[in-house]
């Protein structure tokens, strides 16, 4: 062990203590804090009292009833956030990595170009992203009242599409309708995690070398084969972590 090393030992210490402090701050110490507050009580018009009472997760599991009856409200929204946070997690992912694989076969200035547009775009506050798209499913002032319009609706009606939409929650007997329905949630939930997606898998994507998807155009695999089975098992640890740090992410959207 050379006297270099020796003289770096107290400092990597000081940064182990700190990073150990850094994580107990940051994270231990606030999900214990909701922990804890879990078990009081709120009084009307005042803050929470501490105390150890398992109210709240009666009120959570079986109602506020129970034993009289039983409510399983507060769970069907859980399941309403993990399965919307899956699905939306899954889809941001799935539809951002042929643009990602798209974007690294251009210039060094395009890619730079287009990451620069992506980082911008996370600028925007969620409520306003939402806020827009609940005007653009609005039925009085975005895409139905486009449809309507534009004589769509006429035409999904002649065609059969209407009550194609209608059995899938998406149309009224005289207009497409958009919300509420599990797929204006969705698509927002979406596009909400939509540029993070992108900013993931553009790091372990625009690594792979040209050399190896050209030797496999060479030995006679089509553009689709070679994302399929050269691109996408490099890439396939990236997208399960994708996956799951935006489903992490969306869990907490859906309120």
């Amino acid at each position: 062990m050379t006297a270099s090393t020796l003289q770096l030992r107290p400092v990597l210490r000081g940064l182990g203590a700190l990073h150990v402090a850094a994580v107990l701050v940051l994270a231990v110490v606030p999900f214990l804090l909701v922990f804890a507050i879990s078990f009081g009580h709120k009084v009307e018009g005042a803050a929470w009292v501490w105390g150890f009472e398992l109210t709240n997760f009666r009120r959570f599991f079986v109602g506020t009833d129970y034993p009289d009856s039983v409510s399983l409200l507060y769970l069907k929204y859980l399941w309403y956030s993990v399965w919307y946070a899956l699905v939306a997690a899954m889809l941001a992912v799935a539809t951002a990595f042929p643009f990602v694989w798209l974007m690294t076969r251009a210039s060094r200035r395009a890619q730079t170009i287009w990451l620069v547009f992506f980082l911008c775009s996370l600028t925007f506050s969620e409520v306003f992203i939402v806020m827009g798209w609940d005007i653009l499913m609005s039925n009085r002032s975005g895409l139905p009242m486009v449809f309507q319009e534009t004589g769509l609706t006429d035409w999904l009606k002649a065609n059969g599409g209407l009550e194609l939409l209608r059995e899938w929650g998406l149309a009224t007997p005289r207009n497409v309708r958009f919300k509420p329905s599990e797929f204006a949630t969705i698509l927002t939930l979406t596009y909400l995690v939509w540029p993070y997606a992108v900013i993931l898998l553009y790091p372990p994507i625009s690594k792979i070398e040209r050399e190896v998807v050209e030797a496999a155009r060479t030995m006679g695999a089509s553009p689709f084969t070679v994302v399929r089975t050269v691109v996408m098992p490099m890439v396939r640890t990236p997208l399960v972590g994708a996956v799951l740090l935006l489903f992490v992410f969306l869990l907490g959207a859906y309120v």
